[in-house]
């Protein structure tokens, strides 16, 4: 009779953005340290403990800008049996090709039997059928969720919550001891920049720039003159919900929370010259910014539909915010 197994299959986009949830109130990875060595190592012995099977192998499931591994993917890819699978980033911070292979893996690997049961740290609900699929060629599909300040899952779809044959918490006391709230490293102060020729290509560029800069203080009036982030990155649908958008008051008291919140984390390691940047490239918003404003936004108001009003007064607010306590 042959060995059963377990495999663990991580979203490292839901399992990091909800573990800065807990810890920082956003979602913004930027705002956590992780120790990936420890952290895999406590999920590996809970999925292990909970199965009462050897653990097969760790699929870990991230994207790549420009095909290219970061430092810490490439610690990853050789930790002990740790599989590293790569989707690629859009230009416009959008991850591409994750959850595609994360479902055809989970679905070849029940097909050839290689794993009895299958741990899921996800809360997408594009895997829903990939997870069905698994189920129908023999396996147990075990979601395992990051709890929340409330000690429930956070961020798993009403669907894949349905379609699993379970729901279990990631171990606190295992994210607790992994990650933890990035402080601002003491950082040398910067040299002083040459004057620039008003003639020169990037005082040019910067007069363009300045130039074509819409009113942030304009009223929306018609989706032509939204202020989009030409980085924007749209945040994962975990289920969308086609009641009424909420209360306008509603709505703007969640758009001021998510944008202190999310501003608070970021300057907690932003240099001077960051913030500098930051007010350069107005009113683009980085990529990770602008996808922690979003996913926020969305989980707070319970609603991952977020019109283009809504998301047109969330970009402004950021900017009067930074504005304030820049």
């Amino acid at each position: 009779m042959s060995q059963s197994y377990c495999a663990l299959y991580v979203d490292a986009g839901y399992l990091l953005a909800a573990a800065a949830t807990r810890i920082t109130g956003t979602s913004l990875r930027a705002g956590i340290e992780v120790a990936h060595a420890e952290l895999i190592e406590g999920l590996v012995r809970q999925v292990c403990e909970d199965s009462g099977m050897p653990l097969l192998r760790t699929q870990w499931y991230d994207a790549a800008r420009f095909n290219s591994m970061t430092e810490q993917q490439k610690h990853i890819s050789a930790l002990p049996r740790v599989k590293l699978r790569l989707g690629r980033m859009a230009q416009d911070g959008t991850q591409k090709g994750v959850d595609l292979r994360l479902g055809l893996d989970i679905v070849n690997h029940a097909r050839h039997g290689r794993v009895d049961r299958l741990y899921l740290v996800t809360g997408d609900d594009d895997l829903t059928e990939a997870v069905d699929e698994a189920q129908n060629l023999g396996a147990q599909v075990i979601v395992l969720a990051v709890p929340n300040a409330d000690g429930k899952p956070h961020g798993v779809s009403t669907h894949l919550r349905q379609v699993a044959d379970d729901v279990l918490l990631v171990d606190e006391a295992g994210l607790d001891s992994a990650i933890h709230r990035r402080e601002r490293k003491a950082t040398p102060p910067a040299a002083v920049a040459a004057p620039v020729s008003e003639s020169s290509p990037a005082a040019v560029a910067a007069r363009v720039a300045a130039a074509s800069t819409p009113d942030l203080s304009k009223p929306y009036r018609t989706p032509h003159e939204l202020i989009y982030s030409t980085t924007t990155g749209q945040p994962p649908i975990v289920s969308v919900r086609l009641h009424d958008q909420p209360d306008p008051e509603v709505i703007a008291e969640g758009i001021d929370i998510v944008c202190r919140k999310v501003i608070d984390s970021w300057k907690r390691t932003a240099t001077t010259e960051d913030i500098a940047r930051m007010q350069a490239a107005k009113p683009s918003v980085p990529s990770d910014l602008d996808r922690a404003l979003l996913l926020d936004l969305s989980a707070r108001l319970d609603n991952f539909y977020l019109d283009d009003t809504t998301r047109y007064k969330l970009r402004s607010r950021f900017w009067e915010i930074l504005d304030e306590v820049s």
